[in-house]
């Protein structure tokens, strides 16, 4: 089997992707796939019908089910063997989080517990405490957490005003201020701490809850996620020896933004599992409520809708998935001494931060569109709390400001695409001048026809073409003042998320095509097909809004022109294909891919 070529961060925007160089989840291996039964029978058992229960927040049931998911090793999927844990692959990470998003708010502790509540000693701690640390956070034994937010440092964390000073003997720190929203407070053991040595230097610091200083207070009542524990730890003269200072002095914010990247893909598969349990619910209550003396799943809007929750939740698997392997890819070029080496695990995935943001936003807003979709399908029902819609509508909106609001998440998408460019690391700027000419040549009569999904390769290319046209004259006109327009650079990274999305579908169903043929590829082509068309109407509003931003006259009139000639495309009979996806799902009561 030929080996996937190592994708660069961004490349996708300039390059054509070929189909054997993307994973798809058709590819799982039988190992990956016993991973992901492991977790899924472990969620059925104890969490996905056990709201009420771990919304109580028992400490018992709580450590009782850590303990349980780290005998399964799931608490402990990016850990190496030699501190305890499973040191799965990406793609086996995200299969357990998939599953994770069918357990309730549980679902945020185990988020935390692996990843923001563990990751940052795996991958900046000292030998010493990864020893003393990893081995009990992997069983269970002990509970993480991660304390970066203030009241007055949020998505701006580098404005903490917590501060930590050296003591007189020099063995410990004496740690002053409050964190809030503190996932997995009131459970803790440990605790990543940021805090600002001589109120300067943005430091991280591994704090123990039996530590002199260290209280916390009272639990936030909140919308929703009511099953998880969120708390403001409060650190007065908290003293923290100074081995327990993480990864250097001062280098407090290469922690803080490497573990958000993790967290980001991470929240794509927790979001995308939750998505498909979701879906299942929606589809078991349409099957079940009668109107007008049918079944509701028989009328066209509720189908459609179940078909929109399908397609959406398909594109989320497939950038989930393909992020997943292409950072295992990454990893793989790196030698031994550079694996074991946290920084240099952290360097390999920062390569794809645009992807990483990419797969939160579109994870967790296809979460949001699949629950509220749930609840108009229930009717007043799901407005009802004794139903179960009413919970994951909840549950769902944290998402969107998890992992950095999704509004930061588009700024970092915009921002590090251009970044890239004028680093030399992505060939943007000289993409765009063969796109130029080739938008000036192009006939939009010209589509192909010859396999099922020629004209959504096409679509593809002119999306591409869209965006480095609309880039070309952003860099020109507004480069200057673009930080501050943040309107236009939201713009810029919706249309770079529809452009990984369309691609990560397309070449799935091209590949899944390839080896199955046209009748089994049937549900898929329609979803690619169906999105396609919807997308490439989208790409060309968005680009024109941000042209009638930048130009004016006879040069933004003809920009207009080069986009509706891209953006035309031969029509396509999206309801028949969304009736055959929600048919499938009717029939099947589940995830129809």
């Amino acid at each position: 089997m030929k080996e996937r070529k190592i994708m660069s961060g961004g490349e996708f925007l300039v390059s054509d992707i070929k189909q054997e160089d993307v994973f798809s989840p058709e590819e799982f291996t039988n190992e990956q796939k016993m991973v992901y039964k492991a977790a899924f029978d472990f969620v059925k058992k104890e969490l996905a019908e056990n709201a009420e229960e771990v919304e109580k927040k028992d400490e018992t049931n709580v450590r009782n089910w850590f303990t349980t998911a780290g005998e399964l090793g799931l608490n402990a999927t990016d850990i190496p063997e030699e501190y305890g844990g499973e040191g799965m692959d990406k793609i086996s990470a995200c299969l357990v989080g998939e599953a994770m998003g069918g357990a309730n708010s549980f679902a945020v502790s185990h988020s935390c517990q692996t990843g923001i509540g563990s990751l940052p000693i795996y991958l900046f701690g000292t030998e010493e405490q990864k020893q003393k640390y990893l081995p009990k956070l992997a069983t269970g034994e002990m509970i993480g957490a991660y304390c970066l937010t203030e009241s007055g440092a949020g998505s701006d964390a580098m404005n903490a005003a917590t501060t930590a000073v050296l003591s007189e003997d020099g063995s410990h720190y004496l740690l002053n201020g409050e964190k809030i929203f503190i996932t997995n407070g009131a459970w803790a053991d440990v605790l990543t701490v940021f805090a600002k040595v001589d109120g300067e230097k943005f430091t991280g610091f591994i704090v123990e809850k039996g530590f002199e200083g260290y209280s916390i207070g009272a639990e936030e009542a909140k919308l929703g996620i009511k099953g998880s524990s969120t708390v403001p730890v409060i650190l007065k003269d908290c003293k923290v020896p100074v081995e327990n200072v993480l990864f250097t002095i001062g280098a407090g914010h290469k922690i803080a933004f490497n573990v958000l990247n993790i967290g980001r893909y991470k929240l794509g598969s927790n979001a995308m599992g939750g998505a498909k349990f979701t879906m299942a619910t929606a589809v078991k209550y349409a099957n079940e409520r009668v109107q007008f003396g049918r079944k509701i799943s028989s009328f066209g809007m509720i189908r459609n809708k179940l078909a929109q929750m399908a397609i959406k939740t398909y594109m989320t698997e497939s950038i989930v998935y393909r992020l997943a392997a292409a950072i295992d890819d990454k990893m793989g070029t790196l030698d031994e001494a550079a694996r074991k080496s946290g920084e240099e695990v952290a360097k390999a995935i920062e390569e794809y931060s645009v992807e990483c943001a990419i797969t939160k936003v579109f994870g967790s807003e296809t979460l949001d569109y699949v629950v509220d979709e749930l609840v108009q399908i229930y009717g007043g029902n799901g407005y009802i709390a004794e139903y179960p819609a009413e919970r994951a509508y909840r549950d769902s909106r944290i998402n969107r400001i998890f992992e950095g609001t999704n509004e930061i998440n588009r700024l970092v998408i915009t921002g590090n695409i251009l970044k890239m460019a004028m680093k030399g690391k992505l060939p943007l700027l000289e993409t765009v001048s063969a796109a130029l000419e080739e938008i000036s040549a192009y006939d939009s009569s010209a589509f192909k026809k010859d396999s099922p999904l020629a004209a959504q390769e096409q679509i593809l290319k002119n999306s591409k073409n869209i965006f480095l046209l609309t880039v070309n004259t952003v860099t020109q006109k507004l480069l200057e003042t673009l930080q501050e327009d943040q309107e236009v650079i939201e713009l810029l990274a919706e249309m770079v998320i529809e452009i990984f999305v369309m691609e990560s579908g397309l070449l799935r169903a091209q590949k899944y095509l390839g080896t199955k043929g046209e009748k089994k590829a049937e549900l898929q082509v329609a979803a690619v097909k169906a999105y396609c068309a919807d997308t490439i109407l989208k790409m060309a509003g968005l680009s024109k809004n941000v042209l009638a931003f930048a130009e004016s006259g006879e040069a933004l009139e003809k920009l207009i022109a080069d986009v509706d000639k891209l953006a035309s495309a031969p029509m396509e009979n999206t309801i028949a294909f969304k009736r055959a996806i929600a048919e499938k799902l009717i029939k099947s009561k589940k995830y129809p891919f």
